[in-house]
């Protein structure tokens, strides 16, 4: 549940993008001993040119926490990626947020409710003795509190960039593994490491097991969650055909949030981080069409203009909840610790982190 953002006022609002810009600068330098300002990927460059760390969600997190003087982390991100700083975090930091309503779809689509009670379930027609024979792995785009009930059940988080690693582990450790939050990074990875197409089945949420029967049940040997990511789900198996068509020497990148049916057809596919080191990594004069959040692949046309980059999709493709976060609103931040006043702080209780930590570390252990 993401807290209620406050209104920062109408003054702020009445500035203009070149002063906003200018004060934002000014106050970066006048706090720079005890700020540390983090950007996701997917951030807009009006506040991605002030970062001092980037990179996907737990990467962000892990160095931020590695870096121990600075006070303020300001994570201009979404609400599961500053929960995460907040957790990996030193005891004197504190973590801060642009914009409380920056959160993400996929994340709220498991609440712990929802899975606890999918556990439940499958206890009641015997499908496990036990909830530790069922191996949860959770996607580190989700709550704290998914987290911590992974972590409470020995399982792990995953990132885009390890899903298939953990996943393998999982298989490894136990009979069955529960994915969540999202469908199609576990169908990638469950189709990546060969597990047949009839062992891999979908948990519907709201449906009397997920809708399926029991024999389903038992025969599966991963159960997906059936959350998604509202952007890549709106790349196409047709637009990799029709980009072929086109141009036949294109290399189409697609990120594994993506459906099967976009990924199975891709060159390659890979996390933020894979995607701009494939682009980085290639020949000038190479033509990409890339799927994933419009923002990074702009960005990768910016740093890159030897090279022909397109987004995959005809229509912009952009995480709204992430773009909550404006300059204006890093400025409010800024200047409210510049007065000595902490706004926006992510905190997670104490005994959630410690559960969701065990999750964290496991992965890390993998």
């Amino acid at each position: 549940m993401l807290l209620q953002q406050q209104d920062i006022g109408s003054e702020y609002y009445s500035l203009d993008r070149k002063e906003i810009v200018e004060r934002i600068a000014a106050r970066k330098h006048e706090l720079a001993d005890n700020l540390l300002i983090l950007c996701h990927h997917y951030q807009q460059q009006d506040l991605f040119q002030f970062a001092d760390l980037t990179g996907d969600s737990l990467k962000l997190a892990k160095d931020a926490a590695a870096i121990s003087d600075k006070e303020f982390l300001i994570f201009c991100g979404v609400h599961f990626m500053a929960e995460s700083a907040d957790i990996l975090a030193n005891v004197n930091q504190k973590v801060l947020l642009p914009h409380l309503h920056a959160g993400c779809p996929m994340a709220d689509m498991a609440t712990v409710g929802a899975v606890s009670q999918a556990y439940t379930e499958l206890l009641s027609v015997g499908i496990m003795a036990d909830e530790k024979d069922m191996v949860p792995v959770t996607y580190v785009n989700s709550s704290a509190a998914i987290k911590a009930f992974v972590g409470e059940r020995e399982g792990s988080v995953c990132t885009s960039s390890n899903g298939e690693k953990v996943l393998k582990w999982a298989l490894a450790k136990g009979e069955k593994v529960f994915f969540f939050p999202d469908e199609h990074l576990g169908r990638n990875s469950a189709a990546a490491l060969g597990v047949p197409d009839e062992q891999v089945l979908l948990w519907r949420r709201g449906e009397i097991l997920g809708g399926n029967s029991v024999a389903d049940l038992r025969r599966a040997k991963i159960l997906l969650w059936d959350g998604y990511c509202e952007v890549h789900m709106r790349f196409l198996p047709d637009h990799v055909r029709q980009w072929k068509l086109r141009e036949p020497d294109i290399q189409i990148i697609a990120h594994p949030e993506c459906p099967r049916d976009v990924v199975s057809i891709a060159d390659q596919y890979g996390s933020t981080e894979t995607i701009i080191s494939a682009v980085r990594n290639s020949p000038s004069g190479s033509k990409w069409a890339i799927a994933t959040e419009i923002n990074l692949v702009e960005r990768l046309k910016r740093e890159h203009p030897d090279k022909d980059i397109h987004l995959l999709a005809p229509t912009s493709c952009q995480c709204t909840t992430m773009d909550c976060n404006q300059p204006v609103n890093l400025l409010w931040l800024l200047d409210n610790l510049a007065h000595g006043k902490v706004k926006n702080q992510i905190t997670v209780e104490k005994k959630i982190a410690k559960s969701a930590s065990l999750a964290l570390e496991q992965m890390l252990a993998i």
